[in-house]
């Protein structure tokens, strides 16, 4: 940090397992790939290259070097895997996991309907190759899982070898998690709580508003996902109460995180 204050909430330090930053990058060039790690870098655990925009995403090799030189892991988005396993070409995915050197991948069904066994067994199968985050939850608005089944589905794919469950909230946080207006399932996300450890989960929450509940639920070290490359640096100073909606929240007492 460039000076001292105090009363400020401890972070937990990288590699770390939680207090996770998940950044989503949606198609940035090599350059601002690197501008964006000078500014960042120290605050982001992982980068997820959003749903399939690695198929058409021009130097993709030279954009994961600058994450991989920089000691930021990468990530295909879970709707990449799904495009693979919807055409029968699960083996062919794995090839594209080693063709570049992938240490982390994604399962997800949020957009296509899987019957649940067969989800754990692709996991199962990918732990064996690459660290596994598996994603619960629907890209359909007009799906409602109830809470007991996003208990029962993140334990059985905890069970089956995924590293971190993601609560599912596409990249504009309107579903899964979060009402269409962006408002966070709070009962829901409770709920979920109470069976799964919080350390285990990755929330995606790319709304400032959802930042700032989950922060003061959970504390600085909740696990934080989609967060876009321009709003790692405003997450970072919410975590640490120095912005307007924390400010006062670690000041009284600091709360354990």
């Amino acid at each position: 940090m460039n000076y001292t204050l105090t009363s400020i909430p401890e972070r937990e330090t990288k590699p770390r397992e939680r207090g996770f930053t998940m950044a989503m990058d949606k198609g940035l060039s090599v350059r601002e790939v690197e501008d964006f790690l000078e500014v960042a870098g120290d605050y982001v655990d992982i980068v997820k290259l959003g749903w399939a925009t690695s198929y058409v995403t021009p130097n993709l090799q030279r954009k994961l070097d600058a994450y991989k030189a920089a000691g930021i892991p990468t990530y295909f988005g879970g709707t990449l895997f799904e495009a693979f396993i919807v055409r029968n070409q699960f083996d062919d995915y794995r090839r594209v996991l080693d063709k570049y050197n992938m240490t982390f991948a994604e399962v997800s069904d949020g957009s296509l309907d899987m019957p649940h066994d067969v989800k754990c067994d692709y996991i199962q199968q990918l732990t064996e190759q690459v660290t596994v985050l598996s994603e619960v939850g629907s890209k359909d608005a007009e799906k409602i899982i109830p809470p007991y089944m996003w208990i029962k589905l993140m334990k059985a794919e905890l069970d089956a070898g995924a590293w971190k469950v993601i609560g599912e909230a596409r990249e504009g946080g309107n579903v899964g998690l979060f009402r269409s207006t962006g408002e966070v399932r709070s009962g829901l996300v409770e709920e979920i709580l109470t069976q799964i450890p919080f350390e285990k989960i990755l929330w995606e929450a790319p709304q400032k508003a959802q930042q700032v509940w989950f922060i003061k639920l959970l504390g600085t070290n909740v696990n934080l996902g989609n967060i876009a490359p321009n709003e790692v640096i405003p997450l970072e100073t919410i975590r640490l109460g120095l912005r307007g909606d924390t400010f006062s929240h670690f000041l009284d007492t600091e709360k354990p995180c």
